[in-house]
């Protein structure tokens, strides 16, 4: 654990890997130090946000400091169904790289419960893990310049789904009709940190 301050009202946590992350950012909104106002998890790094009328970094760097990283599991967050048509561009690809098939890449996406480690790239754009290992699949080499909203998406170890149309390099195997972004909701992201995600297929 590598702790870094961030001006006057953040700590950056650097950790080893994901894991070390998922279980002190557990940890951390299970039992907040006092003046911790938000959280950011990202694949590596944890970046706390305090008040600085009810704390420092140095106070808070101390409380952090004093946690056994791996010795806390979230407990299960809400669970939502993601409904998918798998029509992506790079179903064929994905198939041919894994050798399962069309068929058994749907049946490996649909057959496991995800979780949402993280957000990043774009608004609502959540890193899922937790997936069948089968379908760890590399970025394409040529991103793309527009893909649309709601594709579905494998990349590495994480599934997502395209919150707005953007570039993107990711393998694209289905859509799904679901907002995943509207600032008129509380919160405004489908997917955030925490939540688990069922993908189901949407004939």
């Amino acid at each position: 654990m590598r702790l870094l301050p961030c001006a006057d009202t953040g700590l950056l946590v650097e950790l080893a890997d994901l894991e070390q992350v998922l279980s002190l950012y557990a940890e951390l909104d299970d039992h907040p130090p006092a003046g911790v106002v938000d959280m950011v998890p990202a694949a590596n790094t944890l970046l706390l946000t305090l008040d600085p009328q009810r704390t420092d970094v140095d106070r808070l760097s101390r409380a952090v400091s004093g946690i056994t990283v791996g010795a806390h599991e979230r407990a299960a967050g809400e669970r939502i169904e993601i409904p998918v048509v798998y029509d992506g561009a790079d179903l064929a690809d994905v198939a041919r790289l894994t050798g399962l098939g069309e068929r058994g890449v749907i049946d490996a996406h649909t057959g496991r419960e995800w979780t949402v480690a993280f957000c990043g790239f774009a608004p609502g754009f959540g890193y899922m893990v937790g997936g069948d290992e089968r379908l760890q699949v590399p970025r394409r080499d040529n991103p793309r310049t527009r893909v649309p909203a709601g594709s579905v998406a494998l990349a590495g170890e994480f599934a997502s789904v395209y919150p707005r149309e953007s570039p993107g390099g990711w393998q694209l195997i289905g859509h799904t009709p679901l907002q995943l972004w509207d600032i008129e909701r509380d919160p405004p992201a489908l997917l955030v940190p925490g939540r688990r995600v069922r993908f189901v297929e949407d004939r």
